[in-house]
């Protein structure tokens, strides 16, 4: 397996500044980008391809939480997290209410469709709004608890520098992530499905 925090250059760890990550991944890719060696053999083109594909991977893998946290787990503790179903207890409460607002948007974006009449879908305009303002709140609730948990990750993370590796932590961390990235996703699937 390859080990992307040493391809970008950046130690292994829970938490990586964002800015030293890209700037990293910048300057690496810059050094190997096929365009460098357009004007080589179809093996040198095809190596450098391969490169840089890695490198991208890598940076994308490095810069999400969650990718981040399962990578280094993998690493560190020789195992992919665990597939567990059920989201984080402290989340549960805010899962269920997401799911009764994506399943109240499932319902009105299948009921407009079913309308045909233009009069009749001006009707409904009003209700589809009130929908995504409510969906819209939810998003901003998810981004609020994303940013509590980075502040947990970068707090978690001084501790992994003092050497406590945690691997319970770094999974609980990457199944938090986990599922609020989904949710986000799926607000945010609603919300285009409505606007249109």
């Amino acid at each position: 397996m390859a080990d992307y925090f040493k391809l970008l250059g950046v130690e292994r760890r829970p938490s990586l500044d964002s800015e030293i990550l890209k700037s990293k991944f910048l300057k690496l890719s810059a050094e190997v980008h096929p365009d460098r060696v357009h004007a080589d053999s179809a093996e040198a083109k095809e190596q450098a391809h391969s490169v840089y594909t890695e490198l991208n991977t890598a940076y994308q893998t490095l810069r999400m939480p969650k990718d981040r946290l399962a990578h280094l787990l993998e690493l560190e503790a020789g195992r992919k997290p665990a597939a567990i179903q059920t989201a984080p207890g402290e989340l549960m409460e805010f899962f269920l209410e997401i799911g009764s607002r994506c399943r109240e948007a499932d319902q009105f974006i299948q009921q407009r469709t079913a309308v045909t009449s233009p009069l009749l879908r001006v009707g409904l305009f009003q209700k589809g709004e009130q929908i995504a303002e409510k969906l819209k709140a939810l998003q901003e609730r998810v981004r609020q608890h994303s940013a509590a948990a980075e502040k947990e990750l970068i707090e978690f993370d001084a501790s992994w520098q003092r050497g406590t590796r945690d691997f319970d932590k770094v999974e609980a961390s990457y199944r938090t992530f986990s599922y609020l990235a989904r949710w986000a996703g799926q607000l945010q699937e609603r919300l285009l499905q409505l606007a249109l």
